[in-house]
């Protein structure tokens, strides 16, 4: 008895595409945000860097947020980790 191996080369053109063409999704907004979103949106600014903008803008300002918490919660409020393994 023999085993005959044949390499085979298979395209996938599913992965392909995708590292092509990213998949865009829709965000349903009203008018009233879609024009307030138009109005904020630099010249030559797409919708998608204007919305990551938007995002990194909230996250650092969570975070300075929560800093803020963290600078003025007095010592006596926090629990040693060890504590909390027990």
């Amino acid at each position: 008895m023999f085993t005959i191996f044949i390499p085979v080369k298979i395209l996938n053109i599913y992965s392909v595409y995708i590292m092509i063409m990213p998949a865009l999704k829709r965000l349903p907004v009203s008018e009233k945000i879609w024009k307030e979103l138009g109005a904020m949106k630099g010249a030559g600014q797409t919708y998608d860097d204007l919305l990551g903008e938007l995002i990194e803008r909230a996250k650092k300002a969570r975070l300075e947020e929560d800093l803020m918490v963290w600078e003025n919660t007095p010592d006596s409020e926090y629990v040693p980790l060890s504590e909390l393994n027990g």
